[in-house]
């Protein structure tokens, strides 16, 4: 049992002092008993009740330990007696237990002390935060440059800030950047934007010409100040339909938004915004953020910015959120801040929807104050007033994440056509974007549904007990006959095959004169044997002058040929029809909707008020493209070997599939069609690695399964999937809900790379990411397999890396490009320009 500190320091103060009582009623002096009479334990005391509380704890315990060791020794030595021996053997492991309640103590102390990533960025941008509220004056937030960017520490904090976003340990040596000069520089306005960026062109002759600008390491520093500094200010102030790049919210806040908040839909639709930016929007956008912060120092450097290419600041074009690279450190806060305005228009919109119509009665419209005070706030609105009028219990809802937009209108359709339509020229008319018409049928209750960030959305009936029931039963028929006709095929087939080999055995006898049967009709034929045609050649010439009798050029393959020319015609009439009448029957009851048997059922099912639920989807047929175009599947869908990953270790080839899991099982977990995806990740992925592996080793699958088996468990099988799901949620739930910390890392696709060369001590290699010193064994090259139209669908793999980095090569270290693979960190950790 263990004790307390306390408990034991008092246990062990009563055992000294008995020990000095029986010293003194034998006689015999202390220091006889006691060897160590230097030792002090109030001095160790007062080392434990100091600063370093752990290390004084320890020396204690130590100090205790061999004090009770070296006094048990002396003991012996001086021939004490066997009841003195047993005493000081119980006191010795007294000691013992001491010292490992406070190893134990000082252990679960450093864990708690030890600090996540999202905790070490919320720490760093504390620091900023209150230079920045400093500066709020009147409600107006004034010389953030000067006396909050152009601050040395400001600066070093940003810097930890992108090192702790890489998964760089703030423990180990960094650069040794002038922080100084940088922040002089920026103070003065004569900080070069333009000497700090490097520009990437796509290569070969028949790419087309695009270029892509980055930020240098110092420009990158000066963008996470700001970033930071802008959150601060806009962060309180931004909308509830905002879900981009924010606190407590994300993508998956956004979708359960939809799932669970919006009840009873009647139509909904997105819209597609495609917009690059120009002098208009930048100028909008200045005009939105002067309203809070007055710094004429920040929009010219911020211009600079703009015109040296570098802000990467565009609507549409590529999903954001996902860790692309060509997605800049400024985007989200940005677009959000653009977007501001309109999201309070939605509200302003959504209530004169709502509670505005002639047709209520003075009785049926509310008489609450705080609603009449909503109504004169849109009277003084200068959006135009809609000549539609709305029925009652029109509903509006929106739900927006960075530039992908969500709308959903409970009412009739005249109303949903005219909030659209009010949408789109706000949208045209006052932030100058433009918007993509491509919606169609706008009905929930449509077969398409509708996109929204990477996942489909349908509506459908929830269906009753009864009914639920009856399908359940039509699964069941269903597999029944399935099971049956796999046994029927099979079985066919092999009546097929064993009279090709009779008829072969046949065809070999009638050449041997005393095993020639001359009743058998091969025998017959095969006096129209040409001389010297051997035996397999004339066999397979007779097979095709039958098979063209037959016409077998219509049949699938050589199994229905045997199955329906060869078994069918030689089994009992009986016994086909049984089967093809039973094949049939079912077939139908499966196909229909058994209106008999809904009826007999009509009772149950008018007590069950139907509801209507909102699904959402995970896109199967999209994924399994993918899956193909990485070379995971072949076209008919059956893993195969990827052979761009064998070159690599072993570990690193498993975390590349586990990579590819870890993102479903975070993504899809809460999708309608899971088991479609679990089915995915046993039959393909768990299966493509094993071939990867036995590709590598040249060894049978089975063999690679038992040598892995541990390593294997992270691409778990169907039963294990479950429980995997619980795994990735409870370790990964902290690290996705602060999107506004960790922006695009949880939701960064999984990118190919493949080995290019070995780094040598003739050509040395640093690892890429940035504020990672280490030194990189491998340079790989990164290859671009796709380029999705916004808005892209969420696959797990990345969905729009620009074609300018296609066959870049990047160096890493092992241990990064593990997180890069596990998704612990995006592309836009990687400084392409490391080289340059």
């Amino acid at each position: 049992m263990r004790l307390n500190f306390n408990t034991l320091w008092q246990r062990l103060q009563h055992f000294r002092g008995n020990q000095l009582l029986s010293v003194i009623h034998i006689g015999r002096p202390i220091e006889t008993c006691l060897h160590v009479t230097s030792y002090s334990t109030q001095k160790a005391l007062n080392d434990y009740k100091g600063e370093n509380e752990g290390i004084g704890k320890m020396a204690l315990a130590k100090n205790l330990a061999s004090l009770m060791e070296e006094s048990s020794s002396h003991f012996i030595q001086k021939g004490a007696s066997d009841h003195n021996d047993d005493k000081e053997i119980g006191k010795m492991a007294l000691a013992k237990n001491l010292a490992f309640l406070v190893q134990e103590s000082q252990d679960i102390k450093e864990k708690k002390s030890k600090k996540t990533r999202v905790e070490l960025k919320r720490l760093l941008e504390q620091h900023i935060k209150k230079k920045v509220k400093e500066q709020c004056v009147n409600g107006k937030f004034q010389n953030l440059i000067s006396n909050v960017i152009a601050d040395p520490k400001t600066l070093m904090d940003a810097y930890d800030s992108i090192r702790v976003s890489s998964n760089v340990d703030l423990a180990l040596d960094v650069d040794k950047l002038p922080f100084d000069s940088m922040a002089e520089e920026l103070a003065r306005g004569k900080f070069d934007v333009q000497a700090n960026t490097y520009a990437i062109s796509t290569r070969g002759v028949k790419a087309k010409k695009e270029d892509l600008v980055f930020p240098k390491l110092k420009l990158r520093i000066v963008q996470e100040a700001i970033r930071i500094a802008l959150e601060v200010v806009y962060r309180p102030h931004f909308s509830k339909i905002s879900h981009g790049c924010r606190n407590g919210r994300g993508p998956w806040s956004a979708l359960r938004y939809i799932r669970k908040e919006i009840s009873d839909p009647d139509y909904w639709f997105t819209l597609v915004i495609n917009k690059k930016l120009d002098d208009c929007i930048f100028t909008k956008l200045v005009s939105i953020m002067e309203e809070k912060i007055e710094d004429p120092g920040l929009y010219a450097i911020i211009r600079s910015m703009f015109d040296a290419k570098v802000l990467n600041w565009e609507f549409g074009c590529f999903p954001k959120g996902h860790g692309l690279p060509q997605e800049g450190v400024l985007s989200p806060i940005l677009m959000n801040v653009y977007f501001d305005p309109f999201d309070r228009e939605i509200y302003r919109m959504s209530m004169r929807y709502e509670a505005f119509d002639s047709k209520h009665t003075e009785d049926e419209r509310s008489h609450s104050k705080l609603r009449h005070w909503f109504r004169r706030q849109v009277n003084d609105s200068s959006v135009q007033q809609s000549s539609v009028r709305v029925k009652p219990g029109v509903r509006v809802h929106c739900c927006r994440f960075m530039e992908e937009i969500f709308f959903s209108i409970s009412g009739p359709k005249e109303v949903a056509l005219a909030f659209k339509s009010d949408i789109e020229a706000y949208l045209k008319n006052y932030l100058h974007l433009e918007v993509d018409n491509q919606t169609g049928d706008l009905e929930c209750f449509g077969p398409l549904g509708v996109q929204f960030l990477g996942t489909l959305f349908k509506r459908r009936l929830k269906e009753s007990p009864a009914v639920r029931s009856v399908h359940k039963l039509k699964e069941k028929i269903k597999l029944f006959a399935e099971q049956k006709q796999e046994s029927w095929d099979a079985g066919t087939v092999r009546i097929g095959k064993k009279w090709l080999a009779h008829g072969l055995k046949k065809v070999k006898e009638s050449e041997i004169n005393h095993l020639a049967d001359n009743n058998s009709l091969l025998s017959e034929i095969s006096s129209f044997r040409k001389a010297g045609m051997e035996t397999d050649h004339w066999y397979k010439h007779l097979l095709k002058i039958w098979m063209q009798d037959v016409n077998a050029k219509t049949a699938a393959s050589e199994e229905v040929i045997l199955a329906k020319y060869i078994a069918e015609p030689a089994l009992p009439q009986e016994l086909i029809d049984s089967h093809y009448e039973f094949q049939q029957r079912a077939k139908e009851y499966i196909s229909s909707e058994t209106t008999s048997t809904l009826a007999l059922l009509s009772s149950a099912s008018s007590q069950f008020i139907p509801v209507s639920v909102t699904e959402i989807i995970a896109p199967i047929n999209i994924i399994k493209k993918r899956l193909h175009r990485y070379g995971l599947t072949n076209r008919e869908g059956y893993a195969r070997t990827c052979h761009l990953l064998v070159l690599q270790d072993d570990s690193l080839i498993i975390d590349w599939f586990s990579g590819i899991v870890r993102r479903w099982l975070r993504w899809y977990s809460e999708c309608d069609n899971f088991s479609e995806v679990k089915l995915m990740i046993s039959n393909q992925i768990r299966m493509s690695c094993i071939r990867t592996l036995a590709a590598k080793y040249r060894m049978h699958e089975m063999l690679i399964e038992k040598k892995f088996d541990l390593e294997l468990s992270r691409i778990p099988s169907t039963q294990e999937i479950e429980l995997e799901v619980e795994n990735v949620e409870s370790a990964s739930q902290e690290f996705i809900n602060d999107d506004a910390l960790m922006y695009g890392i949880s939701y960064s696709g999984l990118c190919l790379v493949s080995l290019a060369r070995m780094v040598s001590e003739s050509r040395p290699c640093n690892c890429f990411v940035v504020g990672c010193l280490a030194v990189a064994p491998c340079v790989y090259t990164l290859h671009v397999m796709e380029r999705q139209k916004f808005p892209g669908w969420k696959t797990g793999f990345s969905s729009c890396i620009h074609p300018s980095l296609h066959r870049r090569r990047i160096g890493l270290c092992k241990r990064h490009l593990k997180d890069l693979f596990l998704g612990n960190i995006s592309l836009q950790s990687i400084d392409f320009g490391a080289w340059r």
